[in-house]
Order: C-alpha cells, then structure tokens, then sequence
C-alpha cells in the first residue's frame, strides 16, 4: 500500500514539473497516431453528404474519423480545401505484367488507385507447362521468369517482390480451359470437366475471387455455356463472383446478356458485365434495352452489375478482327494459317462479310480509319506505332484486310490495337447507372523504360482521372458523392473484399486526398504516356505512396483475398 501510495506520488510529482517547464512528461512526446488527415472534405465511400473532419491513421488502420485537432501525429496532411475519399478500386486491371517490371503502379497510383483486380479470362494461374510456354512465347517488352504455379502462388511473388497496390485476382476460365484440354475447339470430356472443377476448387480455396471470362477470344469463344455453368457452381460454393467480358458486345449484345443473366441464374452466383459498351453504331441504339434487361435482373432479385472505362474507344488485339477458327490449336497455328495463299483467301472473305456469328471488330469500327495500331513485338514493326490501319495499308500498297494478315503473321503476336466503337451519349447513360462501377482493362505504367515502347490506350493514365474531372465537375453526369461511391465502396461490396472501401474506424487505411478543382486525365491517344494531374496523396495500408502529387517509392500492397479462401 506504501508503494503505491508512493508511486503516485512520483508520477504526480512528474507531471507537476512537467507543468511548470522543468522536464516533460514520458508520453507526451509519443505519437497518438501515425497520420491525421486533418480538415479535409471527406466522402466515406457510402454515397452519403460529406463532412469536414479529420482522419486517423495507426499503423494500416483508420482508428477515427473526427475531431482530432488536440491530436499528435507522426504525419500530419493539411486536406483543408481538399477531398479526402476510400482508396480507388481497378474493377479490371492488367497490370498483370507490369507490375513486375515495375510495382510502383504509377499511372494508376497517381489516379488514386489502390487495389487493381486482375483475371478477365486469362489469368497468372495456375501454370503447366504448356501455359508456361505459351506465356513465354506471348512476352512482348516485358520479358520475366514465370515463378510460380497457381494464381496464388502469383499474387504472394507480386507482394513479396513488392508493389505500391493491392493486388487481387478471378480465376481466368481461358486459363483453366488451357490448362486441361489446350487451345483446340472442342468441348471437354466428363474427366476433363471434373479436372476444370478441381483447379477452381483449389484456386477458390486460395482466395481467388470467381471466375472470369472473355468470351469473343479464342479459345475461351469455344466454350460453351453449360461448360461455364459447372465451373461457376464450383466457384459459388466460396462465394465467387463471375465477370465477363461477354461472347458479343455488338451485334448479338442483348443475347450475350441473356447467357451471363442464365450463368447467374443456374450457378446461383453474382455476375458483372465487364466494360460495358454497345459496340458499333449500329448497335448504339441497343444500349437502353441493355440497361433495362440487366435492372430487370436486379428486380428478380439476382446480383448482376457492371464496370465501364470513360473513353469512346476498345483496346484490344488486332486479331480480333479475324474469325475465331483460325485460332484453333493456338496462336502458332494462327500464324501458319496466315502464311498459306488459299486459307488467307478464305479469311479475307469472311473478314469483310458481316456475320452475327462471331464478334468482327473491324467491320464495327465503320473504317479502318478508326483502328489504330499500338503495340508490337517485333522491333522493326514498331516505327508504325501510333499510325491507323489506312495508314499502313497505304505504305504497304495492300488492302487493309490483306495488310491485318500480313502485320500478325510479321509480328507473330496479336498486336496491341485500338477500335473507335463506342458513343459518348451511351457513356453518360452508363455513368448514371448506380450498379456500375469503373475499370481501366490496361496496365499500370509509367511515361519511362521498357513503357515507352509501346503505346496503351490512354485509359491506362487517365480512366478514373476522368470520371472525377471530366464526368463530374466538367459535365456533371453524376454528383461527387456518387462517383467516389462508384470508385471505392460499391466494388469493395460487389467484390467482398475484407475492409475495404470506405472511411470508417476499423477500415484498412487506403485513403486519397485530391483537389477536386484540379483533378483531370492529359493521356491522349496520340500522346497516352502522361500521368494524370490533381491527385495530392495517397495512402496504401496507411503508408504514404504519393506526397505532394510525387510517388515516394513505397511499396505496401498486399494480396487480397476473396472469402473463400481458407
């Protein structure tokens, strides 16, 4: 009891002194937190009115949201004047590549994207060797060893080797077809099927997040629906989601919806549309259909959403512009196909003979005026980099079809491709849509090295850039509130990520502050490598990857997993 008394004492004595100046006490010179973001304009992420209040940070945490003027911090960022918003979410990156060139995610960081979601169709697991070599062979200006087997394998080599966001994945139903049967038409036998079943079973268990497909590539435009019906029960067992870029956009758009709608339906899972679009002029008018099909949907009571980009333009391969069959067995046997006279002769023909059996993209761009060339293998073809399909037929006195042919069995690759497709009036009904969120379906990159080597669409520096600057504060197509919501917590709720998505106590701490007046995209598609402007910092698990609109070089992402995971 002495001891106490006398304890008290001291420590009374202490603070007495400390009082009057003599010596300070022990733990007022410890940090209450690691980051207060004070007096900034904060958006949670719910859609609801924002409130200007500070935010705390401790350790990767947000520990309050409030007054905390009287608090100490080890960082403290003036946002007076500023947003303070959840940390931006990639619905479809693919930053699959660049990442491990380079993991500071630049042209997405700078945007405030956190957290890029990979695995539309193909994805980095699992691996044998045949998707090994194919995956070695299809290398363009990135050249990497592949370490890994499973996609989870893949996203823990990301984290370790270090990167700037958070990292998560689908299972690429492309991949898991490779893997089993290769890159042939056929449909699988009962013991392939119960294979296909097996590595989602376990990709699942890992922490993947569902399946995904691209339905209009060979060899996923293969696969039947019944065949990715079974893939998607296996993946809803763990509370998968399935997304896809559905078997047509364009001419047989409203049927594509129905096999997505049906997927949903008998897997018993949640769906997205991935890049929504009605491709082609003469399918624009399909968009209102498209719209009211998908909330139908929602009103029977399944869970089916959707992302966009905010540009007029797709980005693809220019093999796109060819039938599928000539990719059966495979890219090399792409390429000898290409090689023979009379096959050429035959693809010509159907090339330029419009068809709703397959998704022809150069006959929906109106022109090959409107295809543009932007991404090669072969040093010696990437002097046309930049120039539109009429252009190069003309330096090369061929037919544009003639002059597709010719490129991709020159490059042996698909070659990275722009096709003006879409309308700016059905990107502003999109936009409106509460169930859409956004993705940027390119890579993250930076206007530097091995980047410069190609050009990406400009969508890679400046899709979310652009909904904030040009489709908010510019247009006004949807109010602040409603795009960050759309930004951050309704892909964080679509896709069950843990934690993430809006400011709230306890919410890891991926938050972003920008100038709302000031925010804007400047990538172009003549001059795409141009970061974004108006983001001020950002925060990845509570550690500053941009200060004052500079990357610091910090690397704090992490892989996240999809609920199933055990």
């Amino acid at each position: 009891m002495k001891r106490t008394l006398c304890a008290a004492v001291i420590l009374m004595s202490t603070i007495a002194s400390a009082l009057i100046g003599q010596q300070p006490p022990p733990f007022a010179s410890a940090a209450e937190f690691d980051v207060i973001i004070r007096a900034g304009t904060v958006y949670d992420g719910t859609g609801d009115e924002p409130k200007q209040v500070d935010v705390a940070i401790r350790g990767d945490r947000i520990v309050g949201v409030g007054d905390f003027v009287a608090a100490h911090a080890k960082t403290i960022v003036d946002a007076n004047g500023l947003v303070v918003a959840p940390g931006f979410i990639n619905m479809l990156s693919w930053s699959t590549e660049s990442l491990i060139e380079d993991g500071r995610s630049q042209s997405e960081i700078r945007q405030g994207v956190t957290t890029e979601i990979m695995g539309e169709g193909e994805s980095m697991g699992p691996v044998n060797d045949r998707i090994r070599e194919h995956m070695l062979r299809e290398q363009k200006d990135i050249h990497y060893e592949i370490k890994w087997n499973t996609l989870a394998e893949y996203l823990r080599y990301l984290e370790a080797r270090g990167v700037s966001c958070n990292v998560a994945s689908f299972i690429g139903a492309t991949t898991i077809r490779e893997y089993v049967i290769g890159f042939e038409d056929k449909a699988p036998t009962a013991q392939q099927l119960d294979q296909m079943r097996e590595l989602v079973r376990k990709e699942m268990e890992a922490g993947a997040l569902g399946i995904g497909t691209s339905l209009i590539y060979p060899p996923a435009f293969y696969a039947k629906t019944d065949e990715l019906i079974e893939l998607c029960k296996v993946a809803a067992k763990y509370q998968g989601k399935y997304i896809s870029h559905m078997r047509s956009e364009g001419n047989r758009l409203l049927e594509a919806l129905d096999e997505l709608i049906r997927i949903s339906r008998e897997a018993g899972i949640p769906a997205e549309v991935y890049h929504i679009k009605a491709a082609g002029q003469q399918n624009w008018s399909k968009i209102d259909k498209l719209l009211s099909r998908i909330e139908a949907a929602r009103k029977e009571g399944l869970k089916i959403a959707a992302n966009m980009y905010t540009y007029t333009a797709a980005g693809t391969g220019l093999d796109a512009c060819l039938p599928p069959w000539t990719e059966d067995g495979g890219y090399p046997a792409l390429f000898k196909r290409l090689r023979d006279p009379g096959t050429r002769a035959k693809i010509a023909a159907q090339v330029k003979t419009p068809t709703d059996e397959w998704e022809n993209l150069y006959l929906a761009t109106g022109s090959p005026d409107h295809i543009l060339l932007v991404g090669f293998k072969s040093d010696k073809l990437k002097t046309l980099t930049g120039k539109s399909l009429t252009e190069v037929a003309k330096m090369r006195g061929k037919d544009p079809v003639e002059t597709i042919m010719e490129l991709i069995a020159e490059d042996e690759s698909r070659i990275d491709t722009i096709y003006f497709l879409m309308s700016e009036e059905n990107i502003k009904k999109e936009i409106k849509k509460s169930w859409i969120s956004f993705g940027s379906d390119e890579a993250s990159q930076a206007p530097e090295g091995v980047f410069l080597k190609s050009n990406p669409h400009p969508r890679a520096y400046g899709n979310f850039a652009r909904v904030l600057g040009k489709y908010v504060r510019d247009e006004k197509v949807i109010p602040l509130k409603e795009a960050i919501h759309k930004l951050s917590g309704l892909p964080a709720t679509n896709l069950g990520l843990d934690h993430r998505g809006f400011i709230k106590e306890g919410m890891s701490a991926d938050v972003v502050v920008f100038d709302p007046a000031t925010i804007a995209d400047r990538a172009t598609f003549e001059k795409p490598h141009q970061y974004a402007v108006g983001m001020k910092h950002v925060f990845v698990n509570g550690v500053q990857v941009l200060k004052n609109g500079e990357h610091t070089g910090a690397k704090p992402g992490r892989a996240l997993w999809g609920p199933g995971k055990r």
